[in-house]
């Protein structure tokens, strides 16, 4: 392992740098690889081109006569550009995308063959649903599932395949996707918001969700990755003392990106532009070796699947340029992890941001509505929101002084907390005229000064107000964007039903006026929300305390996060906006339980084959070595060589209590996993992975990074934190 190590680095340094090209301008490499719009105006006649048009921005349904039309245009327009397959691209449970490629072919007789792609090819496929994830939905002899076409997101080529985004599902109808629940979140969002904006602004058809994620990641290089069997299995480094120098000089963040990752950057940007991603913002991150790369804003469907096809090009791209990509929340102990703020906003078909404020009161009056409701959504279901973003490897970053604290709450700065007091302060029944003329432009006119963005960001608040969207900066960066934006599209649709009907209901039955009836719900959520709100730093042990008399919940770990998943409030919210039926919010959680134990279950092999097959072995040699030394330090002192050899003799004597130490927690964690695999309930299975096996990593850990301090760098088996952090 040693030479492995050493001839990966050599490696690294030998290589010569890849250099990219940029000649054409990124505006017209734009979406050349998808088949947009314009694309579909050239390849598919004017009833075809209509019926995609009108499933996009209305869900109607395509006649399955025009699919074929418009499977022949799609297939006329992919292998015009050199594809020779197609596949249904799907988001199944694993948190990764899945596909089967098949190619454009089929035999005529025994001497010729056809091109061929029929509308039923386009519309729906049968992949195996018992293999992928599906928590009991499917048994391994019912294998039967499908695939549905989504027209919403668009086909795209990469490499020589047509990849067309669908929905997966189970015969039985159930969803075994991240897709088909963000779809219907997004209708069910639509529908609500746009009932309440039409007390604004008659002329809005259409309310659509907006995200703009944020991800970050590490660059190291494949050889050095590669001498690493834990980073390679588990995404992270299970071992390895912390480098003289980390990120304390701030010197990484916002720098001078390295110039082989530039090309890195460089090319993966011209993929993602041929692939319609609308790459804008790359620069280094905290950590050495840390980068982030964010989007333009786009429809949250579209957004959560160029997320997902991001993080495959990235890998991909890597390859070429020598590098492994890390998505891993924590891939490297004692320096910043990664995640991917998912920045959320809501935008009408006239083009306004709902979530912007205006310059008029009616305008302000449409934001306050909006902004309230949202907050209010997300004291009312926080614990249902902090589950979404549970996982193993994000344990390791929430809460960790550079991530926000696993308690969920919301801050909106000081300038819009002023407003919301002052509105909390208007009277019960309806507004005195100088009451509405106050508000209306003492109050609400002071909201425009908010574009300026003259209150300071939080970086420890986990759901954020940032001028004109929210910002849910605790989801991780290995995670499918769509889980936490079902949920929070769900939970806003669902407020925004609640208060049109409180709304309506004053308007009725006490003959309020509109504004009057708005303005007194709005100020009742206020002042019930307000113990969501919170301005100060997440990090301290004070806001731990504060939060829980203030009655908010503190999941320290997934296990206990993800049972609010499966809770009343949770059910009741999907199965009435018929987003997820009991079955499947019921399958989720036993997938992700069962996910945790195993993701653990790998890191307690993982460690404990690298320390006693690796780091042990080792060690003994080293120790031999010095036990030869003093031997010969004997042979020439005599009776004072104790004298001589006391700093070689206190090395051996440290080595061999770290190896017992060693050894004893390998040997104790072993029983505790066996204990856990015998439980039958993935819940308590899960806990005990938790609480009995998982503590015994950081003791290896401990004992092991002591000897990679003792033991000479040239015999040291696992390339270093110095190495993996800083080869550039």
């Amino acid at each position: 392992m040693a030479t492995l190590r050493f001839n990966a680095i050599k490696k690294t340094f030998d290589r010569k740098p890849v250099e990219i090209n940029e000649v054409e301008r990124r505006s017209e490499l734009f979406g050349r690889n998808v088949f947009s719009k314009r694309a579909m105006r050239q390849y598919l006649t004017s009833d075809s081109y209509k019926s995609v048009i009108n499933a996009i921005d209305k869900g109607d349904k395509i006649e399955r006569q025009l699919a074929d039309h418009i499977s022949t245009g799609m297939k006329e327009w992919a292998t015009s550009k050199g594809a020779t397959h197609y596949t249904h691209w799907f988001q199944p449970l694993t948190g990764s995308t899945a596909e089967k490629h098949d190619a454009f072919f089929e035999t005529v007789d025994d001497n010729s063959a056809i091109e061929k792609f029929s509308g039923q090819q386009l519309v729906q496929q049968e992949p195996d649903a018992s293999s992928l994830p599906n928590g009991g939905i499917r048994n391994t002899f019912e294998a039967r599932g499908y695939t549905a076409w989504d027209p919403t997101s668009p086909a795209f080529i990469w490499g020589t395949t047509l990849c067309i985004p669908t929905i997966f599902i189970a015969y039985t109808a159930e969803a075994l996707d991240y897709k088909t629940p963000l779809l219907k979140s997004i209708t069910a969002l639509d529908k609500a918001a746009t009932d309440v904006v039409r007390y604004f602004d008659k002329k809005v058809n259409k309310v659509t969700a907006t995200l703009g994620w944020e991800q970050e990641y590490f660059l190291i290089d494949s050889a050095l990755a590669a001498s690493r069997p834990d980073l390679m299995i588990s995404g992270r480094t299970l071992l390895g003392h912390s480098p003289a120098k980390g990120q304390q000089l701030h010197d990484h963040y916002f720098g001078s990106i390295p110039s082989r990752a530039l090309n890195y950057m460089r090319d993966l940007e011209h993929e993602c532009l041929l692939l319609g991603i609308p790459v804008k913002t790359r620069h280094n991150e905290v950590a050495p070796n840390q980068f982030e790369l964010a989007p333009i804003f786009e429809e949250v469907n579209l957004a959560v699947d160029h997320n997902s096809l991001l993080m495959h090009v990235m890998e991909k791209v890597a390859e070429r340029h020598n590098f492994v990509v890390l998505f891993h929340e924590k891939p490297f102990k004692g320096i910043n992890g990664s995640g991917k703020h998912n920045n959320w906003s809501l935008a009408t078909d006239t083009g306004s941001n709902l979530l912007s404020p205006g310059k008029t009161p009616t305008k302000n009056l449409s934001f306050l509505t909006f902004f309230v409701n949202t907050i209010k959504a997300v004291y009312e279901n926080e614990e249902i929101l902090r589950a979404t973003i549970a996982s193993a490897s994000n344990d390791h970053r929430l809460g960790a002084g550079e991530a926000p604290p696993a308690i969920i709450s919301v801050f909106i700065g000081s300038q819009l907390t002023k407003v919301l007091d002052e509105l909390e302060k208007v009277t019960d029944g309806k507004l005195s005229p100088q009451e509405k003329t106050d508000l209306k432009l003492n109050v609400v006119g002071k909201i425009p000064e908010i574009l300026l963005d003259n209150t300071d960001r939080n970086r420890t608040s986990p759901f954020a107000f940032t001028g004109n969207k929210f910002e849910l900066r605790a989801v991780g960066s290995t995670a499918n964007c769509a889980d936490p934006m079902t949920v929070l599209n769900s939970i806003v649709a669902k407020q925004l039903i609640e208060f049109k009907q409180e709304v309506d209901g004053l308007i009725s039955s006490k003959k309020m006026k509109k504004d009057d009836a708005i303005f007194n719900v709005l100020r009742d959520y206020i002042k019930k929300s307000s113990k969501i709100r919170f301005e100060g730093d997440g990090y301290g042990k004070a806001w731990e305390e504060e939060a829980e008399s203030r009655g908010l919940s503190n999941y320290r770990n997934t296990p206990e996060a993800l049972k609010s998943k499966i809770s009343k409030k949770a059910i009741d919210l999907f199965t009435q906006l018929e987003i997820m039926n009991e079955t499947e919010i019921k399958a989720r959680f036993d997938i992700e339980i069962e996910d945790y134990s195993k993701h653990i279950q790998i890191e307690g092999r993982l460690i404990g084959d690298i320390a006693r097959n690796h780091v042990i072995p080792t060690v003994i040699k080293y120790q031999n070595v010095l036990i030869k030394n003093v031997k010969g330090l004997k042979e020439i002192y005599g009776k004072d060589f104790k004298d001589q050899a006391k700093e070689q003799m206190n090395i051996i004597e440290a080595i061999s209590k770290h190896i017992a130490h060693i050894n004893k927690n390998i040997d104790q964690m072993i029983d505790a996993r066996k204990k856990a695999n015998h439980i039958e309930d993935p819940v308590k299975r899960a806990h005990l992975y938790c609480d009995e096996v998982k503590p015994f990593f950081e003791d290896i850990r401990y004992h092991c990074d002591k000897l990679e301090l003792l033991v000479d760098d040239e015999l040291w088996p696992l390339t270093k934190y110095r190495e993996l952090l800083f080869t550039k």
